[in-house]
Formats: structure tokens, sequence, C-alpha cells
């Protein structure tokens, strides 16, 4: 499996509408919650204009010549969201490009580049039942909060 990781192109920030819906967490595969949930203004905060804030960035994976998954942060009040100077992670992949490491790969890639741009912390927002929290977990994040239904994770880049 080759893929490489680079930063998304500004003309590609329209894939980010499918990867936020591919990172809804979907607790009953056989019963998909509608696509239209990222109109939900909650939801939509997260890829709404993005690329307008100086602090939004993105990575993706490239497979041959398709993106099969991205990594983007922005500062905002989101699920995740701690304080005003934390950006916020949000992460998928397409369905079939699942459980092969390009997920693992993307958050470290990011991890370097906030580390790099001098950002202290960043944290994410995940359900208690995902599967990705392993994932979340191994790669360094803590968890710092949470509710009846979502830890609050935060990684320490410094």
């Amino acid at each position: 499996m080759n893929y490489f990781i680079r930063e998304m192109n500004v003309s590609e920030y329209p894939l980010l509408r499918e990867f936020l819906y591919q990172a809804i967490y979907q607790r009953d595969p056989a019963n998909p919650i509608p696509r239209s949930i990222v109109d939900d203004p909650d939801i939509e905060c997260y890829i709404r204009g993005f690329g307008e804030y100086q602090t939004d960035r993105c990575l993706c994976a490239q497979m041959n010549d398709k993106v099969v998954g991205a990594v983007w942060v922005r500062n905002i009040s989101g699920f995740g969201s701690i304080d005003e100077q934390t950006p916020e992670f949000a992460i998928s992949l397409l369905p079939e490009y699942r459980g092969q490491g390009i997920g693992t790969a993307l958050m470290e890639a990011m991890i370097e580049k906030l580390k790099t741009e001098g950002y202290t912390k960043t944290s994410l927002a995940v359900q208690k039942d995902n599967y990705a929290l392993s994932m979340y977990l191994h790669v360094g994040f803590e968890i710092a909060a949470e509710n009846e239904e979502e830890y609050i994770m935060v990684y320490l880049l410094n």
C-alpha cells in the first residue's frame, strides 16, 4: 500500500464535506446517520469557510490519484474545544482505507506540524464507544474531561 501525506490544496477543500461525514461515528452501520447531518451548525463549523481562518490546517493522505483521508485542525468552539488558543482535531478516512495505519500517520504528521508552528497543545472529542479511541490513546492523546457520551482528549505538544 503506497500512500503519501501532503498538505491539502485549497481546491480540494470541498472534499472535507465527505471526510466530515466519514468522521461521524456510526454506532449502527445498518442504519447510517443521514448525510444531511453535516449541515447541522454544530457539525458544519468544522468545515464552514475552511481556509478562511489563519489557524486552519489540513493534511491529506493520497493513494495514486485519490485523496483517501484527511486530518484538519481549527480553532473553533467545537465538541472538543478546550480554549481559544488550542486547535481542535478532526480526522477521517474513507471506510475502505481504515485499519491500515494511515490515520495514525496522518495524526502524527499533524502533531509534528503543530509542534513546528509553536502550538503547546491540541484537542479532540471522541465518543466513548468509538473504535478510534484506541488510536488516539496510542498516538499520545490523554483524556482530560468527559461527559455522558464523549471524552475530551488533549495532546501536549511540548
